[in-house]
């Protein structure tokens, strides 16, 4: 207890030292980034996980104590992310706002599509509607941040007050601004998805597995980021444990390919497949056909990859520089317009693309196209597409 005025006003109630508030503070904020990940969006946003009421409703409330965040409009503006990522309309594509805005003013982007009332009704549908959410979570959103900043003074003085200013940033910086900017930035890539989205670190567990982002928008309703073997989310590792006592139903995870050998034609299994993995389709052609070919291009030219093709536009090559200046994306076109044989693979991806891509409900109109790009590979002439269709055809879903 404090010995005088002067002493609570330093250490508060419990005068703790620097070194105990760093360990509060590093507590809290996980649970914060716990949240978020597993609540507000594995849960709400994608449906890949559902918990126990009283864990739901926790969650609830600390996103309310600590980021006044209000269920429904972040769920609408994550889900709005993914219907338009990229474009003008995705309330932060670091590719038309910039990383810098998106890095350091995240949270203002997100204040600005909270204002978007058209787009919260379409996408933020099934979330908590309850008495308790529309009257104090809803209606009195800030109210929450302040009872913490206010528990914060009387339990730990002036320390806690610092402490409840960075839990105010955790949050904007490091979901707004990493997740939201380095993650459509900076990083790797398991697959060549139609976004820039980016694994920033193959461990994900400080930001809650939200570091494995790539991952993420190839599958969004997958309940478990890594996928990977190398790879480890904790926000998964925390769901495997609500589940174990019942606290926790997975409802998606990422499905897993099966590789039939020996399939004549492709068929409904291979469509099925596609149809879950086409991501996954896109990324072999780029790994088993593309990249091939352009060191068969270098070998053949005497230099080195690097030298015939800068690594910027080998890596525009996969989303046919739509990321590069008019300028680079010129050059590139140029670069394959003078390879006829990289130029056939290009456009045999193209089509490929398009028949995966289409919105077409009829399966059947889908497998007679697949069926003929296969066909048309297989008598291109070129080994890497006859070894590729022959892969494709063989494309199954595991059991699951």
């Amino acid at each position: 207890m404090p010995a005088s005025f002067l002493d609570f006003l330093a250490g508060g109630l419990f005068q703790f030292g620097w070194l105990a508030m760093l360990l509060y503070l590093l507590v809290v904020t996980q649970v914060t980034i716990f949240t978020v990940t597993l609540y507000l969006h594995r849960s709400q946003a994608h449906r890949g996980v559902d918990f126990h009421p009283l864990v739901a409703h926790f969650f609830r409330f600390w996103s309310w104590l600590t980021t006044s965040m209000i269920t429904r409009e972040w769920a609408a503006i994550h889900r709005k992310h993914h219907a338009k990522c990229e474009t003008e309309e995705d309330p932060h594509s670091p590719m038309h706002k910039g990383i810098h805005n998106v890095m350091w003013k995240g949270a203002d982007m997100y204040r600005e599509a909270r204002l978007d009332r058209a787009s919260i009704e379409q996408y933020g549908k099934g979330c908590p509607d309850d008495w308790i959410e529309r009257n104090l979570y809803t209606r009195h959103a800030t109210l929450g941040v302040v009872l913490l900043l206010v528990a914060s003074f009387v339990l730990f003085g002036a320390k806690g007050v610092a402490v409840w200013a960075i839990q105010m940033a955790w949050i904007p910086f490091w979901a707004a601004g990493v997740i939201n900017g380095l993650g459509h930035w900076w990083g790797y890539r398991n697959f060549e998805t139609t976004d820039t989205a980016t694994n920033l670190s193959p461990w994900g567990v400080w930001v809650g597995g939200e570091e494995l982002h790539n991952n993420h928008h190839a599958f969004p309703s997958s309940a478990k980021f890594a996928l990977r073997k190398w790879e480890f989310d904790i926000g998964w590792a925390a769901i495997k444990l609500f589940a174990s006592v019942r606290l926790a139903k997975v409802l998606r995870v990422a499905p897993s390919l099966n590789l039939r050998p020996n399939i004549k034609v492709p068929d409904a299994e291979t469509v099925k497949a596609l149809l879950a993995c086409r991501f996954q389709a896109m990324t072999d052609y780029q790994r088993n056909v593309l990249k091939p070919a352009l060191r068969e291009e270098a070998a053949a030219a005497g230099a080195k990859l690097r030298a015939l093709l800068p690594r910027k536009l080998r890596k525009g090559m996969v989303d046919d520089g739509r990321w590069l200046s008019p300028e680079s994306r010129e050059q590139l076109q140029r670069w394959i317009a003078e390879r006829p044989r990289i130029n056939t693979l290009i456009e045999y991806r193209a089509r490929l693309a398009e028949v995966l891509e289409s919105r077409s409900h009829d399966a059947s109109e889908k497998l007679k196209r697949l069926q003929a790009w296969c066909a048309e590979a297989e008598a291109s002439g070129v080994r890497a597409l006859q070894e590729y269709s022959a892969r494709l055809k063989g494309y199954a879903l595991q059991p699951a």
